[in-house]
């Protein structure tokens, strides 16, 4: 039930968005740097080597986030008896196996 993704927020702690943004810099940087190596003709052996780096990067941190969302979000809205959570999890879950 994606048309709920703008109307929900989820509140976090200040030490979690600082680790949630250092993160996303490093991403951010590790692109940059590939488009450095492109710019400068770098073997397309070396510039796999850091898609995939960057690829790891996104898939430990999309992780991070989901763990966070079950304890959190998802066991709040249990609790709280908001069913429709189950679907937008099952959706979520469909994306991340495509």
């Amino acid at each position: 039930m994606d048309n709920n993704c703008c109307n929900k927020k989820t509140k976090r702690s200040l030490d979690e968005k600082k680790l949630i943004i250092n993160r996303l810099n490093r991403i951010s940087g590790q692109i940059n740097g590939i488009h450095k190596m492109i710019e400068n003709d770098a073997y397309c052996n070396d510039v796999l080597v850091q898609l995939s780096a960057v690829k790891n990067s996104i898939k430990s941190l999309s992780t991070h986030i989901l763990e966070n969302h079950l304890y959190m979000c998802v066991s709040r809205d249990l609790e709280n008896g908001e069913l429709d959570t189950i679907d937008e999890l099952i959706s979520l879950f469909k994306r991340f196996n495509q």
